[in-house]
């Protein structure tokens, strides 16, 4: 063989060996190979984000590949909810983690979709500069503040807040702004402020230009944002694998609410494994101090969303009176409800 044919199979080689290696490392075999099971034995999708309002749904996977039967869904990790929306419309994920309001607002134009389950309550704050004008929420007249989007319980809370004080919606500023962009756009003094779920308000903590101006329970008691959907197509032909993942994300929020110790193994393999994001992040956002997030009760309850559903048509995202009955399946949480916390401590190889 002459030296161009060497060089050829040497090229050639080396263009096999990077091929492989992108596709072990970054195609999800698990999703590939699922689509290709009969759809009755096909695990379920599940759309999430990189925010501990939604850490459940990585807990739930990661624990549950330690139990006896197995992986009990496929999680897929989005960057932004108008992605998620499209997916659940498209049923490219038949569940997702989203904000209340978005879920009305989708049941209001008919996408088939019923709430099953909360993520979360608290772990939302406003935020402002450390060095700022800004001492409290009256200050916050003619000022700029990031919102997630206008379909956000952070939105709303602002509006709770603003009656209080008597500030009317024309006198704050608010701008949609994508969850990681906040924290270098407040220190940059692009805005005044931000309110956004955990762990942003601790980012711009940690890095010592943020202070937390207050908690999101200070205006909202049992304040809840994230929460979990299910398309309507399955929970009519597989309810018994609905149940299975609400249990593994009731008993994940009961585990993560057990001690410390939990959260700050959470925050190790959630951070390095699913949210690509430092685990001292994490590790602050979920014990400084523990119920800065709270993961347990989450069964959804009448009262919390007739008051979401009231402020989205007093503050003009929702012109459709609907009913707690239309958009929630609540079989499934008093199911859950009998439910324990997940028996797995850090480096042990069997969960229960």
């Amino acid at each position: 063989m002459g030296l161009r044919g060497k060089i050829a199979v040497i090229a050639l080689g080396w263009l096999v060996l990077i091929s492989s290696l992108h596709a072990y490392l970054n195609v999800n075999w698990a999703a590939v190979l699922n689509d290709y099971r009969p759809a009755s034995k096909r695990k379920i999708t599940v759309a999430y984000l990189p925010v501990t309002c939604q850490l459940t749904c990585p807990v739930t996977d990661y624990i549950s590949k330690y139990s006896l039967s197995g992986e009990e869904f496929l999680p897929r990790m989005f960057q932004g909810f108008p992605e998620i929306k499209e997916a659940l419309i498209s049923n490219r994920v038949q569940a997702a983690f989203i904000v209340a309001p978005l879920a009305l607002a989708l049941k209001s134009q008919g996408v088939p979709i019923k709430v099953v389950y909360l993520g979360h309550r608290y772990g939302s704050a406003v935020v402002v500069r450390k060095d700022g004008p800004i001492k409290t929420f009256a200050d916050m007249r003619g000022k700029t503040i990031a919102i997630p989007s206008r379909f956000s319980d952070e939105r709303l809370l602002l509006f709770r807040a603003m009656k209080v004080w008597g500030i009317k919606p024309s006198e704050i500023k608010m701008v949609e702004m994508a969850p990681p962009d906040v924290s270098g756009a407040l220190a940059a003094h692009a805005i005044d402020a931000f309110v956004m779920g955990e762990p942003f308000p601790s980012q711009a903590e940690m890095a010592g230009f943020g202070r937390v101006l207050f908690q999101a329970r200070e205006y909202w008691p049992d304040y809840m944002s994230c929460i979990l959907v299910v398309r309507q197509d399955l929970i009519d032909s597989r309810p018994d694998v609905v149940q299975v993942l609400v249990d593994g994300v009731a008993r994940s929020g009961l585990w993560l609410d057990t001690s410390k110790p939990h959260r700050e193994d959470a925050a190790d393999f959630v951070g390095r494994f699913y949210y690509n994001q430092k685990p001292a992040l994490l590790r602050w956002a979920l014990t400084k101090p523990m119920d800065r997030v709270t993961y347990s009760p989450l069964a959804p309850r009448k009262a919390d969303f007739d008051m979401v559903r009231d402020l989205m048509m007093e503050t003009g995202v929702l012109n459709k009176k609907l009913e707690f009955e239309d958009y929630t399946d609540t079989r499934f949480s008093d199911q859950a409800s009998i439910q324990t916390p997940w028996k797995y401590e850090p480096g042990t190889a069997v969960a229960k």
